[in-house]
């Protein structure tokens, strides 16, 4: 793995632990997770399988200590590595898409979908919901999907720019 690959996904997590940090638990003390976004991005840049899993076991580490949800830390960690190989996968394929923006807004909307409903289904299944299902789901999941959007559009498109004006490549590792 390249090194400077992996500090850039490093500081990205630290940024989205940052965020998460500051984001007041809602509903059933449930947090939106735009830690989230930091972590597509860094999937969005490196491309490759390991360090797809090594930043969703990280993500899944960072929101696991700052989670406000009673019993919600082996959730993050579940959560956070099936959204990763969920998104590595969506990336793969929308490498063949023209409309870069279009397609890391889609990859941002359904990767926070899937990581939304894996929380809360394994939440549900080890230490139960402080609220319905459905309640939390149209509560926290969809308004988080749609803020992440955003966010990770914004950060994607400042962490492209900061890589131009360096000039910094990374090396595409080769999947073994």
């Amino acid at each position: 793995m390249n090194l400077r690959k992996n500090i850039l996904i490093s500081l990205l997590l630290a940024i989205g632990y940052i965020m998460h940090q500051v984001t007041p638990g809602t509903i059933g003390n449930m947090k939106f997770d735009l830690l989230l976004s930091f972590l597509f991005v860094a999937l969005l840049i490196s491309k490759d399988l390991k360090s797809t899993i090594l930043a969703g076991l990280l993500a899944g580490f960072i929101t696991a200590i700052t989670t406000t949800f009673p019993g919600g830390q082996i959730a993050n960690v579940v959560d956070k590595i099936v959204a990763s190989l969920a998104v590595y996968l969506m990336i793969k394929v929308s490498d063949k898409f023209k409309f870069k923006q279009i397609s890391t807004g889609i990859i941002a909307f359904i990767g926070t979908i899937i990581s939304g409903t894996t929380f809360l289904f394994t939440a549900l299944m080890l230490v139960g919901l402080p609220a319905p299902f459905p309640v939390l789901f149209a509560g926290i999941v969809l308004p988080t999907a749609v803020t992440n959007i955003f966010v990770t559009l914004i950060v994607y498109n400042a962490v492209n720019l900061a890589l131009k004006a360096t000039g910094v490549k990374f090396m595409q590792a080769k999947e073994q």
